[in-house]
Formats: structure tokens, C-alpha cells, sequence
């Protein structure tokens, strides 16, 4: 997500959000090509409708959760608090448990990707890698 760092948090909110939609669609598109492979639809359309289906909810996703981070950190005025992304993946799995019509779904998503997401910042901050040599 180059640019998704760049600058301060909690500004130029339509920019954090794009970018965090177009990581969703493309998200989406390579989920629902896994899916297709798997799943092998009937048709073409089906194959079709199935691909659009999966990545206009990936790129919602996405969407939601760059608007809520980047608003919360606004409202709250707190740019760098670690809870600005948990509140962004607890709306975006929200929004998951509405779209599969369970409370049960949208609960464990809000748990869960708010928790993934306050990871991810406090990660950043600091320094926190996942590959490549140890730091002594």
C-alpha cells in the first residue's frame, strides 16, 4: 500500500480511502479467482457474477475500513492511537456480518479484524517485522 503511510494520519481522507479500496478489489479479484478454480460455477456468468460479487464486497471492505480509520482519527483527535484501527476493522467486519445476515459473523469479524488492524499499528510503530534477519 505505497502512499498509505506517507503523511500523518487522520488526513486526506478520500486518498487513505481509495487506496484501501483498490487493496480490497484486488483482494477480492484474486479471492474469487481462487474461489472460481475451486468451486467451478456452472457457467460463464455464474463465474462472472461470482467474481463481481466478491470483489465489490472486498473493495467495500476496504473502503470502510480506510473512511472509519481515517474519520476516527479525526473525531478523536488522536492521529496515532492504535484504537483509530481497531474502530476501522470493527466497522468493516460490521459491515461482513451484514452482508452474510449474521450477528454471529459480524461479532467474530469485528473482533477479529479490529484486533488484526490494532496489530498491524502498533506493529508499524514500532518497527515490528515479519521476514528478514533478526535486528540484535
Amino acid at each position: 500500500m505505497a502512499g498509505y503511510w506517507d503523511g500523518p494520519e487522520g488526513e486526506e481522507c478520500p486518498r487513505r480511502t481509495w487506496l484501501t479500496t483498490r487493496v480490497g478489489a484486488a483482494a477480492g479479484l484474486v479471492g474469487s479467482a481462487y474461489r472460481i478454480i475451486l468451486l467451478r460455477p456452472s457457467t460463464a456468468i455464474a463465474a462472472l457474477q461470482m467474481a463481481a460479487a466478491d470483489s465489490a464486497t472486498m473493495a467495500t471492505l476496504g473502503a470502510v475500513f480506510g473512511l472509519t480509520t481515517c474519520l476516527s482519527a479525526q473525531i478523536r483527535e488522536k492521529p496515532e492511537d492504535p484504537l483509530n484501527y481497531f474502530i476501522g476493522g470493527c466497522a468493516t467486519g460490521i459491515v461482513l456480518g451484514a452482508r452474510a445476515r449474521s450477528y454471529m459473523t459480524g461479532t467474530i469479524a469485528c473482533l477479529g479484524f479490529g484486533a488484526a488492524a490494532a496489530l498491524m499499528k502498533i506493529g508499524r510503530q514500532e518497527g515490528w517485522r515479519l521476514s528478514g534477519p533478526p535486528r540484535l
